[in-house]
């Protein structure tokens, strides 16, 4: 089993208010009436429902792909979720630089609607073959999309309601990994292919509520960035780097350690990594500006960030292969008990600004960290003790520290220049990404062939004491 996990309610309601006219992707705070500032967020944060809810609905259908296409091997029917997975870790980078330099609301739109095209396709894939096609299309349009979203909402709040805004964000992916294993097992009934369709109506609301509620793209920087241009060698350095790492880290369980291809792609990997590297010293408008991790807040960030998800990702799983392989529950029942996660985040993450508001940013993030650890630990101890007691506190616990940590750290890109926020947000999804495969790497590593429980509990330890570093980077994490 090669399971990713990743890791959102609706923002509320706006009050009522006429129509709401176009809003400029490049107003401030000052520029937008304060009420249509959440209708703004509510289709920026379409964006990251849909990639989530996607991920989760996808993971439980392989049973009836595999049925589907004429008995192919689980190896095969995870290209599904592999594919959209590396394609959308290599192209969140250059795709948030294109959204800072082309426009947000034009990437945003666009994105969009290619992640509905490519929706439509998935369902109507009559061969495997062509329905993973399709899912490197929909990654492509989620990568347009995700870190574009921040990009627009952010700017048009206030900096002390930012919290709450990451919040909210927060919470709209929680409700589409909790949504995702429900509604994908009973869209399953009516078959597969609804899993992809339920996307089509979601995407043509958000781009209808875009095109009315955001304002053309402005000129600003338009003149130098057209001479400038995207750095295309740099890009594809880093298309390659990114898909390489997350390919070793998510097909190298499968593959094997060693194997040819795992080998193979260490050593593209090792050769690809130092190019990158000196491609973004020498340029001289580099895909990723090295001067980025010279603000502190965004490098501690990037850091907490990696440390966290690393430990995230792999404590979800390690929970899921334990009721799956020691418990024999289903896959389906096992993905449905890990609801209380994301349930407490979407709960939860909506208290962000007041959270934020009463013990500051910094002790927000550490205690995130944390809280992840105690959750860890608390599954180490007494996972054996049963549901109730065994797992349930400990899952709370980490769906509080997505909570608490994720708003102030995401939130860091708006301490870069305000032409860069996309970019910065995609730095940090990127991070996300491959530090979520790594985190599967390691657990897999640690797991071996024929897990013991001791085995499972020294991997929850492990990633405790990656919950205790990620809460100890945060202790430098400071907006001024």
């Amino acid at each position: 089993m090669n399971t990713t996990i990743r890791s959102a309610a609706p923002p509320p309601a706006p009050p009522a208010a006429p129509a709401p006219a176009a809003l400029a992707v490049g107003a401030s705070a000052r520029d937008v009436a304060d009420s249509r500032r959440w209708w703004v967020l509510g289709v920026a944060s379409a964006a990251q429902f849909l990639a989530i809810l996607d991920l989760f609905a996808v993971n439980i259908a392989f049973p009836s792909l595999r049925e589907s296409f004429g008995g192919a091997s689980l190896a095969d029917v995870s290209w599904v979720l592999n594919a959209y997975t590396i394609v959308l870790a290599a192209l969140l980078v250059p795709a948030g630089r294109v959204a800072d330099d082309a426009g947000r609301r034009r990437v945003f739109l666009m994105g969009m609607a290619l992640f509905g095209v490519a929706s439509v396709a998935c369902a109507a894939a009559p061969t495997l073959g062509l329905l993973v096609a399709a899912r490197v299309v929909q990654a492509t349009g989620g990568a347009l999309l995700i870190p574009t979203s921040l990009g627009l909402a952010l700017p048009v709040f206030p900096r002390r309601e930012h919290p709450t805004v990451m919040g909210i964000w927060t919470a709209v992916a929680a409700s589409g990994a909790g949504c995702g294993p429900v509604l994908g097992g009973l869209l399953l009934l009516a078959g597969w292919r609804w899993i992809f369709l339920i996307n089509v109506p979601i995407t043509i609301a958000a781009v209808l509520a875009g095109r009315r509620l955001l304002a053309p793209d402005g000129p600003r920087g338009s003149a130098e960035r057209a001479r400038k241009g995207l750095d295309l060698q740099g890009a594809g350095l880093l298309l390659a780097t990114a898909g390489t790492l997350t390919a070793l880290l998510t097909q190298g369980p499968g593959w094997g350690y060693p194997s040819v291809p795992t080998i193979l792609c260490g050593v593209l990997a090792t050769v690809l990594i130092p190019l990158l590297a000196a491609r973004l010293m020498r340029a001289r408008d580099p895909i990723i500006d090295p001067a980025l991790f010279r603000n502190r807040t965004f490098a501690v960030a990037v850091t907490g960030v990696g440390l966290y998800y690393l430990a995230l990702a792999a404590g979800l799983l390690a929970t899921t292969l334990y009721y799956t392989q020691v418990a024999h529950w289903s896959p389906v029942t096992a993905a449905l008990a890990l609801a209380p996660v994301p349930l407490a985040c979407m709960i939860l993450s909506p208290l962000s600004g007041r959270v934020v508001g009463r013990i500051g940013e910094r002790a927000s993030a550490v205690a995130g960290g944390l809280t992840l650890a105690a959750g860890a630990a608390w599954w180490a101890i007494g996972i054996e003790h049963g549901y109730t007691v065994g797992y349930l506190p400990g899952a709370v616990l980490f769906g509080a520290s997505t909570a608490l940590l994720q708003p102030p750290l995401f939130g860091a890109s708006t301490a870069l220049p305000g032409d860069r926020i996309s970019l910065g947000s995609a730095v940090l999804m990127t991070t996300r990404q491959i530090a979520s495969a790594l985190g599967v790497a390691v657990l897999t590593l640690v797991l071996g062939g024929a897990p013991m429980i001791a085995d499972y509990r020294f991997g929850w330890y492990l990633m405790a004491g990656a919950g205790i570093a990620s809460a100890l980077a945060c202790l430098r994490f400071r907006r001024g």
